[in-house]
C-alpha cells in the first residue's frame, strides 16, 4: 500500500475532487455517489448547455491543462474548413511523409510513398487517433507541421479559446501544447455548431481501411443514450482526457473532462454530470468534497 500524502497534499487535493450524487437513472442508484480520484494539477472539468453557453459545472475549468488527442479536434476543424472551402475533396489524396509515418502509435501505419484520402483520414483522426494522419494532414494543409500549428492557435483565438496554445496536430507530448477545459468545450461547441453535416463521423466507433476493421476506444458512445461524440485523449503528463457531447430529448451538452487516472474513471465522472446536468433536481443536488488517497 503507498504511503499516505503529506497532510497539506491531502487538503489540497480535496479541494478539487468531488463526489457527485447521480441524478434519476435507471442504471445508478439514485444515492450512488462517485469519486473522481485525479492528482489536482490534473484534474478540471466543465458542463455547458450547447443551445444557451450556460456553464451548468465546472472545477478548474480555467486551469492550464495539456490536450492530448483532443489536439486533433481543431487539427478536423481546419480539414473541415478546408472541406467546405472546396480546397479539398474527400476524395483528395493525402500524401504520408516520412516524418508522419514515423510518429509514434496510435497510428495506421504507412510505407514511403502512400496516401490517404480525406474521408479515410478524418474516420482515422477520429476512430483511431492516428497520429501519423494527423501530422500528415497538418502537413498538407498547413506547408509544414509548424506553421499548421500557428494556423491552429489563431483559429482557437478566433472561436474565443484565450488559453490555448497548438505546437502540433496531434497531440503528443509537447511542454509548450496548453488549453484549459473551458477552451476544449469552445471548440466542441464550434464544432457542433459550424459543421453539422461533417459532426456524424465523431459518432463512429469503427471504420473499415484496407479491408480491415479499425476499431476506436471512445466507450462513451453507445454507453449513454444520446451520446454522439466527441474525442478521447490521453498521454502521461494529461491523464485521461475527453470532450463528449450530448444530444437527446431537446437537450444539447457539451462536458469535458481532464485529467483522470483512468479511462473507465473518466466515463464514470462523464456520465455522471450527465445525470447530474440533466435532472430536474439539479440546482438542489448534493455535492460534496471528498478526498481519494492516491
Amino acid at each position: 500500500m503507498s504511503n499516505p500524502l503529506p497532510l497539506i497534499q491531502r487538503v489540497f487535493a480535496a479541494l478539487v475532487l468531488l463526489v457527485l450524487l447521480a441524478g434519476c437513472s435507471t442504471t445508478t442508484p439514485p444515492d450512488s455517489v462517485l469519486a473522481v480520484p485525479a492528482p489536482a494539477q490534473k484534474y478540471a472539468a466543465i458542463v455547458v448547455d450547447a443551445r444557451t453557453g450556460k456553464q451548468l459545472f465546472e472545477v478548474s475549468s480555467t486551469a492550464q491543462r495539456y490536450p492530448a488527442s483532443l489536439t486533433k479536434m481543431m487539427t478536423l476543424y481546419l480539414l473541415f474548413e478546408a472541406l467546405e472551402s472546396g480546397r479539398v475533396s474527400k476524395q483528395t489524396q493525402i500524401p504520408v511523409s516520412d516524418n508522419a509515418a514515423s510518429q509514434p502509435p496510435t497510428k495506421l501505419r504507412f510505407r514511403r510513398g502512400e496516401s490517404i484520402d480525406v474521408d479515410s483520414a478524418i474516420r482515422a483522426i477520429v476512430v483511431k487517433s492516428a497520429n501519423d494522419v494527423a501530422v500528415a494532414v497538418g502537413e498538407y494543409l498547413g506547408g509544414s507541421e509548424v506553421q499548421f500549428a500557428a494556423t491552429m492557435t489563431s483559429r482557437a483565438r478566433q472561436l474565443g479559446m484565450t488559453s490555448t496554445i497548438f505546437r502540433n496536430a496531434s497531440g503528443l507530448p509537447d511542454d509548450g501544447q496548453m488549453t484549459t477545459a473551458r477552451d476544449m468545450a469552445v471548440l466542441g461547441m464550434a464544432l457542433h455548431q459550424r459543421f453539422p453535416q461533417q459532426f456524424h463521423y465523431f459518432s463512429e466507433s469503427d471504420f473499415m481501411f484496407r479491408g480491415r476493421l479499425v476499431r476506436g476506444h471512445n466507450d462513451m458512445l453507445g454507453r449513454v443514450r444520446g451520446v454522439d461524440g466527441i474525442k478521447t485523449g490521453y498521454i502521461r503528463a494529461s491523464g485521461f482526457n475527453i470532450v463528449t457531447s450530448y444530444n437527446a430529448d431537446g437537450r444539447n451538452l457539451i462536458v469535458v473532462v481532464m485529467g483522470a487516472d483512468s479511462a473507465r474513471q473518466r466515463n464514470d465522472h462523464v456520465e455522471a454530470l450527465i445525470q447530474r446536468s440533466l435532472s430536474p433536481t439539479m440546482d438542489g443536488a448534493k455535492t460534496r468534497l471528498m478526498f481519494a488517497e492516491q
